[in-house]
């Protein structure tokens, strides 16, 4: 028996074609992506995708759910505690109360919910046969070419930078707002100066250099499938094939130390895998891809740049502290639900006098659940966030150990990169929609027996 006759009862015609258009909401919000980033929608097109989700699962006779979901569910429940917490103040940290602690903690709990909605509408219209399980792969590996589109523009024309649509319509007072900017103003790249000069790192159009980072590391493995695992005309193939190469350059140049572990991780455990199934000309395949790529940066100038950041840390010191003192203050005084949300230090780690000033405008004040999924999960919802987080993860690699086919290694990959990049990469919005769409190919693919 087939998944999708697994899940549901069969539909008439009629019914098919209704689900058809149903699906076409999932289709624009991630092909049209680019023209939401444009019209300064963005992440916010998310939450109404999500509202038509909502509506027609409700609709639906049944509802089914993937493996391990049981893991995420209980851990959107320990977020939704959590909230009981937003009003202590944990030592050391900015004072405030549990009204002005809570946008940010409604923001996450919101998001979280959106993304398991859309994600589990598209788990039900896939496995049901009515939403083509190639046309999801194939949209992921889109965002793959968009992503390196808005690299390369943050790359080469870092400056760019304009008032959308969407920002224009809001009041001053809110558009000037850091946070609304990040949201509601298209711009190419963040300008940082680690390296002793003023250098752009591309963020378009994910709206910072380390989501731009974590989403291209979700989305090259499915370019990879949809390319080279996938029928397809041997055009489409070499056209993937300079776009690799071509995406060396925005990769290099964001200076992203957690996109080149990351991508480095994803070799490994996808040679190990093709190891494992026995495919020995997989793994010679992706060893000579991964040869060609170092060779391709010893050999142009994008070597310097990462011998120039691997000699520049930049945040490491204040990411330790951050790291260091979140996961004091959660096991002292409130290990089992955190504290409902992210806070401010008072100072550094340093002193408690150092603060933010024109010279040094992010100094002090560092954000505590700031500088990564793991710390934000622990310090925001405590032990019991965690747990779930890090469980559903590791349950659903567990579940799909043996898919030895290309979605099963993908899929597979794209999960334990995520617990690989929690320790430094925050997954809210697009990471962790990506994250639970590459979750919903791995629990509808019906492996392939070995060739």
């Amino acid at each position: 028996m087939t998944l999708a006759s697994a899940v549901g009862t069969a539909r008439s015609p009629r019914d098919g074609r209704a689900a058809s258009r149903e699906g076409a909401a999932l289709t624009w919000l991630l092909a049209a992506y680019p023209l939401w980033w444009a019209l300064g929608m963005g992440v916010l097109v998310i939450p109404l995708v999500a509202a038509l989700a909502a509506v027609r699962l409700l609709r639906r006779r049944a509802v089914a759910v993937p493996p391990a979901f049981g893991w995420w569910l209980l851990f959107l429940i320990a977020v939704a505690l959590s909230l009981a917490n937003l009003g202590v103040d944990p030592p050391g940290t900015v004072p405030g109360s549990w009204v002005s602690n809570l946008p940010g903690a409604t923001f996450r709990l919101g998001f979280y919910c959106c993304c398991t909605l859309i994600a589990l509408w598209a788990f039900n219209l896939v496995a049901e046969g009515v939403y083509p399980r190639r046309r999801l792969l194939r949209l992921l590996a889109w965002l793959f070419v968009v992503t390196v589109a808005g690299g390369l523009l943050g790359t080469f024309a870092g400056a760019f930078e304009y008032t959308s649509p969407v920002e224009a319509l809001l009041p001053e007072s809110v558009a000037s707002d850091g946070f609304v900017q990040s949201l509601v103003h298209p711009s190419a790249a963040q300008t940082m100066d680690f390296l002793g000069y003023e250098t752009p790192r591309p963020s378009a159009p994910w709206g910072y250099t380390n989501t731009w980072g974590n989403n291209f590391a979700i989305t090259v493995v499915w370019l990879v499938v949809a390319a080279f695992c996938m029928p397809v005309a041997t055009r489409w193939r070499v056209a993937a094939t300079v776009l690799l190469a071509v995406s060396m350059v925005p990769a290099v140049y964001s200076m992203n130390r957690g996109l080149w572990l990351g991508l480095a991780a994803i070799a490994v455990f996808a040679a190990i895998r093709l190891l494992i199934s026995g495919r020995p000309a997989g793994m010679m395949a992706l060893a000579g891809a991964g040869c060609a790529a170092l060779l391709l940066i010893a050999l142009t100038p994008l070597g310097s740049i990462v011998q120039a950041r691997m000699s520049n840390g930049h945040s490491d010191d204040g990411r330790a502290f951050s790291s260091v003192r979140a996961t004091e203050l959660t096991v002292e005084h409130s290990p089992v639900l955190g504290f409902g949300s992210t806070r401010k230090t008072l100072g550094s780690g340093d002193s408690i006098a150092i603060g933010p000033s024109p010279e040094c405008p992010r100094c002090g004040g560092r954000t505590l659940g700031g500088n990564g999924q793991l710390w934000q999960v622990l310090f925001s919802h405590g032990l019991a966030g965690i747990v779930t987080y890090i469980g559903f993860m590791l349950a659903a690699l567990w579940r799909f150990r043996s898919d030895h086919s290309p979605i099963g290694i993908a899929g597979s990959a794209v999960l334990g990169m995520s617990l690989l990049s929690m320790f430094y990469y925050n997954a809210l919005v697009t990471p962790l929609l990506l994250t639970l769409l590459s979750y919903v190919l791995l629990s509808t693919n019906e492996p392939v027996e070995k060739q």
